[in-house]
């Protein structure tokens, strides 16, 4: 028999998969649902979780910003355990801007995952971040991409990332420090989404001599 805890979670991701298929097919009347608040099972505070965030930015010394979030998360949230290298890509959506440069960082916390996103917040807001525009430009944009394979949606926290898996600057990090990751919604690795991505957008290895 079905226990209590694979229920909650097989409802949750189903929940999950109808929002990203109204995203992709129908975003004008996603965006005007009510968002309906499911709670996940709560992670012990006092254990060790590990979560996957993506770090990027297009404003001032790309670089520099990066390595000044991984700095603060470190320690704010706790050590990163794996980083991938940094990569550029034109920005993704309609406005014209600088091309984006983007990290992603695996760490090892106590946080639960709405401790964590507070903290990402405090830290986009630390280094000056200001949100006028969606998905205009930004000093930093620091995103909880998966804390351990929890399925979260809530109106201020949709975990996995909803996007991750249409976006290759997301998708081309992740592969380099976890192909094997297993989306808990999809239940295909990293290396497997990415074959499947519909992103076109030109995503390469940065070097600095090339900044």
């Amino acid at each position: 028999m079905m226990n209590v805890k694979t229920q909650i979670a097989k409802n949750v991701a189903r929940n999950i998969l109808r929002k990203l298929r109204m995203m992709n097919e129908n975003p004008d009347e996603y965006e005007q649902q009510p968002k309906i608040r499911i709670f996940a099972p709560v992670t012990d505070k006092r254990s060790i979780n590990t979560a996957y965030l993506l770090t990027g930015g297009n404003m001032g010394s790309r670089e520099v910003q990066l390595a000044k979030a991984k700095q603060l998360l470190e320690q704010a949230a706790g050590p990163v355990i794996h980083h991938s290298s940094l990569y550029e890509t034109s920005a993704w959506g309609n406005i014209p801007q600088p091309a984006f440069l983007n990290q992603v960082l695996c760490l090892h916390t106590h946080l639960d995952a709405e401790s964590l996103l507070q903290t990402a917040l405090l830290i986009e807001q630390k280094m000056g971040r200001e949100r006028t525009v969606k998905f205009g430009p930004r000093v930093i944009d620091i995103d909880i991409l998966f804390f351990n394979n929890n399925i979260i949606d809530r109106p201020e926290l949709t975990i996995p990332h909803p996007y991750l898996h249409v976006r290759r600057f997301t998708l081309i990090p992740l592969v380099e420090i976890a192909p094997n990751l297993l989306h808990p919604v999809f239940n295909k690795t990293m290396h497997q989404l990415l074959t499947e991505c519909p992103d076109t957008l030109d995503v390469k290895k940065f070097s600095a001599e090339n900044d």
